[in-house]
């Protein structure tokens, strides 16, 4: 019972990363998404070892800059795990091999350009860097750090996804902010439907004990019944 709780969040957190990392597909496209268009980005303002925030729907995703037009960033792909051929996997990953990368819990820490990267989404740099202070390692040595890890991964959601990736990178501690507050919420969702659940159970048992209970009360008892059903 103590491990439903993680259980649920993981597998609650993988369908949800799924639909962030989706992108829509254009019409006659076969499943395949191209790349945007290059230069969609002036990289004047990045420098190595930046750390690299891109907002999506539900989720954040993460990468360290190393320069050049190059970014370090952790995905979901299966790809890696059925072949060894580095040309197939240095391709835009795609709806199909990001997904069949989640169920795997397979992925890779690869270099894209800054626009495959982002994908036509906001920048922000070194956001993260107020929440740990005098935590910020050296851009060089963050930058380092991100290429010694290029390659194929394992990936869990709670424990290595690619804000993991980056914290330790950058600050030498590998956690996840939005893992962590996701599974608060549903740890409290979780408490709710229990307290709903308990004064169910406390109404049906008064009404047992104590007989027909006034029509006055059976709406307080069969509310949060019904609430928790239709939860």
């Amino acid at each position: 019972m103590k491990n439903s709780v993680p259980q649920a969040a993981s597998l609650l957190l993988e369908k949800l990363l799924v639909l962030v990392h989706i992108r829509p597909l254009p019409a006659g496209s076969g499943g395949e998404t191209p790349p945007p268009a290059p230069s969609y980005y002036d990289t004047s303002c990045f420098k190595r070892g930046d750390l690299l925030e891109v907002p999506r729907t539900l989720f954040i995703h993460f990468g360290i800059y190393l320069g050049e037009n190059r970014v370090a960033h952790l995905m979901p792909d299966i790809l890696p795990a059925i072949t060894g051929d580095r040309r197939q996997i240095q391709q835009v990953v795609t709806n199909k091999r990001l997904i069949l990368g989640v169920i795997a819990r397979t992925a890779s820490v690869r270099v894209d350009t800054v626009e495959d990267f982002a994908y036509g989404g906001s920048i922000l740099v070194n956001h993260m860097d107020r929440l740990f202070e005098d935590q910020v390692l050296g851009s060089e040595e963050a930058a380092r750090r991100a290429e010694k890890l290029v390659g194929t991964t394992a990936y869990s959601l709670l424990w290595n996804n690619c804000e993991h990736f980056v914290t330790y990178c950058r600050y030498g501690a590998p956690v996840s902010f939005q893992t962590e507050k996701f599974c608060e919420t549903v740890k409290m969702i979780i408490r709710d439907q229990r307290s709903v659940l308990a004064s169910v159970l406390v109404g049906l048992a008064s009404i047992v004990c104590l007989g027909v209970a006034p029509s006055t009360t059976l709406p307080t008892i069969f509310i949060p019944f019904f609430l928790w059903m239709a939860g």
